[in-house]
């Protein structure tokens, strides 16, 4: 059995091919100026692995990676990120480019593009942005639309896409509730889960409908424009077996 747990913003526990993975691990209440607006978020441990898709902050956090790092678990991360991990007690730090496949806990790892900017911070060397797929699950990471998806067609059984962000406003190379939905659309997958949203939100701004209404408006569009995938809406914390 699988079972993928939401625990807000991009973190996901995956259960699947034999092992507990955990995707862009961000586990606490504050972040820079960002509030934590979902429950505290459950203990994801024991883990076997952590994935990472880019070295923003909100995806590399090194104060939660260092909760979850521990001698049996394993990093996946960008080529070029691990010296961003030194320190970590991490059991080893695997570097990875779209197109590599890597073995975890004895799940199968695959390393799918993203399109996103891939810089820790402004004028920083840009490192890859990634997605993976695990026994049939995709973790998109965060990434625009673009038509290189489609190449993840037939292959996807589940999607975790992110919707929207945290913040009133979304940047470049991110998805919102439309484009969420155009990108499963051309993955098609049996089930998309919404992720990326309602979990954090800058300090001092009054939410306008970002931290509910991003899942609802993608549900809507994906049922006019990919009506075989069924949208499954979860909760932070909530929880999917497949």
């Amino acid at each position: 059995m699988r079972r993928i747990t939401w625990l807000g913003h991009a973190t996901v526990l995956l259960e699947a091919g034999g092992a507990r993975l955990l995707t862009d691990p961000l586990l606490r209440p504050h972040v820079a100026h960002l509030r934590r607006h979902a429950p505290a978020p459950p203990d994801p441990r024991p883990l076997d692995g952590v994935l990472i898709s880019h070295v923003h902050r909100d995806h590399l956090d090194r104060p939660s990676l260092r909760r979850v790092a521990g001698p049996d678990v394993t990093a996946v991360v960008p080529a070029g990120a691990a010296p961003l991990l030194a320190g970590l007690a991490f059991g080893a730090v695997r570097e990875v480019r779209a197109g590599a496949s890597v073995s975890v806990g004895g799940a199968d790892v695959r390393a799918v593009p993203a399109w996103h900017d891939g810089r820790r911070r402004p004028g920083a060397p840009e490192l890859d942005t990634l997605g993976y797929v695990v026994d049939g699950i995709w973790f998109a990471g965060d990434t625009s639309l673009d038509d290189g998806l489609s190449a993840l067609r037939g292959t996807v059984e589940v999607a975790l896409v992110p919707v929207w962000g945290w913040g009133p406003k979304l940047g470049p190379g991110h998805l919102d509730p439309g484009d969420a939905a155009r990108a499963v659309a051309l993955i098609a997958p049996r089930v998309a889960i919404p992720i990326h949203w309602g979990t954090y939100y800058p300090l001092g701004l009054r939410p306008h409908g970002q931290l509910d209404e991003p899942p609802a408006r993608f549900a809507a569009e994906v049922a006019e424009i990919a009506p075989a995938t069924r949208v499954e809406a979860l909760a932070p914390g909530g929880s999917l077996s497949l």
